[in-house]
């Protein structure tokens, strides 16, 4: 949060304001009018689930990116597995910063079957979190783009988890996943390209979903019932 004070105090703009979610009804109607492809991906999937089961308080924005780093680069099946062996060990619920300094590397690995690699994340971000480096009760009043640039501060939250967070902790209604192997797959099936969609291809053919992009995801995610959880 350091640069978003310093921007401030040199007398710049302050960051934008995030955006409001929409009315579900109005934001599936703009999807199929935009786009017939997609619009025949929103008839095949059907209604969605409501988001969030199983996820931390909206107001536990530290949990909710433990999460993520438990979950990166894994199945919905054995992130979700390994989340739970998490809390398990804290007493059922996420650790707090301080308690995951406090605990021995190795035993958080053996308790809950976390890489070396994601105990150092966990491990940063809590770091950052007492020092007040990341200051996550600011993080609702920030613009995507803002919070993308501080949590990727924080060794081990990539753009792909804070993309993550944005679309199912904070709710932000217009983010596109470009990184996620799961959209692109969908994209790729959907739209019947001959190879995954680059990034910035994804971003290009996505551009008639704005300002709706993150329920776009979730109906690709649908598509191939890989939708993160």
């Amino acid at each position: 949060m350091a640069r978003v004070s310093a921007d401030l105090a040199a007398g710049g703009r302050p960051p934008d304001p995030p955006s409001v979610p929409p009315d579900p009804a109005t934001a599936i109607a703009h999807l199929r009018t935009a786009d017939p492809v997609l619009a025949g991906v929103i008839d095949a999937v059907g209604e969605l689930a409501p988001p969030g089961a199983g996820r931390p308080e909206p107001d536990d924005h530290y949990g909710a990116l433990v999460r993520s780093i438990v979950g990166q680069q894994l199945s919905t099946h054995a992130a979700r597995a390994i989340y739970q062996r998490l809390l398990a060990h804290f007493g059922g619920r996420p650790p707090r910063p301080q308690e995951v300094l406090d605990t021995d590397p190795l035993q958080l690995r053996a308790a809950a079957g976390l890489s070396r690699a994601k105990v150092g994340f966990l491990r940063s971000l809590a770091e950052h979190t007492v020092s007040g480096r990341l200051e996550l009760e600011r993080l609702n009043e920030l613009s995507d783009e803002r919070v993308i640039e501080e949590l990727t501060a924080v060794h081990g939250l990539g753009v792909w988890s804070a993309h993550m967070f944005l679309m199912f902790h904070l709710g932000r209604p217009d983010v596109m996943a470009v990184g996620d192997l799961g959209v692109r797959r969908a994209a790729e099936r959907a739209y019947g390209l001959p190879t995954l969609p680059t990034p910035a291809e994804l971003l290009a053919l996505s551009e008639p979903w704005r300002p709706h992009r993150t329920l776009a995801c979730r109906f690709l995610w649908r598509s191939l019932d890989n939708e993160p959880s």
